[in-house]
């Protein structure tokens, strides 16, 4: 597969899973989420991080699985993993690469700064799964080239993690509901709607939880769980940027560089 055509496959699988969640968030929405300019503002950004990542890098990871493999660079292939072994070995790790990354950007005042632009929607849908600033998307990048290289790690699962990512995040940050007897189950194998509805809480604790975008099982093991809020109705969203002038683009791509009380709290004790 060239590099312009698995771009297509992830492009096609992406937009087709945001269809289906979309028309599901529209026949049967778990809880009331405006779309008034926040459909506009968060499509706006993908654009933006889309073409940022067409100029930059378009290939960057699956590029350098191949540069990678060519030289025999990484952990896996100086273990002499089998290359079955290796693919799920490599998923696995870069998620917890991504988790590992999503804790730190909560925890530095500069990355909480990028990153705090996805948690200021106000509402939780397919689009909030895509609601990422340039800045962080670039960021998160040179981390997976840098995970990919350091691990060997095959193309092939370079190509399924990214696809996977993509999905989860859609989905775990959509408006629908899982059936009640099925997501405690299901959030052992993925982080559901309802699992990470808490981390978009307004209230400081629960943002700084369910760190999980695509496996659920980090966040139990690093103590970073939250089984639910404390309060039956969550408060989506940060308190400095819930004015309906903060969802146009011009403000979501300022935003990093405009000082929010939340931005100074990110590395502070919530004692």
């Amino acid at each position: 597969m060239t590099p312009e055509s698995q771009i297509a496959v992830r492009l096609g699988l992406a937009a087709g899973l945001f269809v289906l969640l979309a028309l599901w968030e529209w026949c049967a929405p778990r809880r009331e989420a405006g779309r008034g300019g926040r459909w506009s503002g968060n499509l706006g950004l993908l654009a933006v991080d889309l073409i940022a990542v067409r100029l930059v890098a378009p290939t960057a990871a699956v590029g350098a699985a191949l540069l990678a493999a060519q030289h025999g660079w990484g952990l896996l292939p100086l273990l002499h993993v089998p290359y079955w072994a290796a693919v799920l070995a490599s998923i696995v790790a870069l998620d917890l690469v991504i988790y590992t990354q999503h804790v730190v950007f909560h925890h530095v005042p500069l990355l909480w700064r990028v990153h705090r632009v996805h948690h200021a929607d106000t509402a939780l849908d397919v689009t909030t799964g895509l609601r990422f600033h340039p800045v962080e998307i670039l960021l998160s990048l040179a981390i997976k080239v840098a995970a990919v290289l350091a691990l060997g790690a095959p193309a092939l699962a370079v190509i399924v993690f990214e696809v996977l990512l993509n999905a989860t995040a859609m989905l775990n940050h959509s408006n629908v509901a899982l059936p009640q007897r099925l997501e405690p189950v299901a959030r052992w194998l993925v982080v559901t709607p309802q699992m990470h509805e808490v981390h978009h809480s307004a209230e400081r604790r629960e943002t700084d939880s369910n760190f999980g975008f695509n496996l659920p099982w980090w966040d139990r093991l690093f103590g970073t769980y939250r089984a639910r809020p404390a309060a039956d109705e969550v408060v989506i969203g940060l308190p400095d940027f819930r004015e309906a002038s903060e969802r146009t683009l011009l403000r979501l791509m300022t935003q990093p560089f405009r000082r929010g009380a939340m931005s100074v709290q990110a590395a502070e004790d919530p004692e």
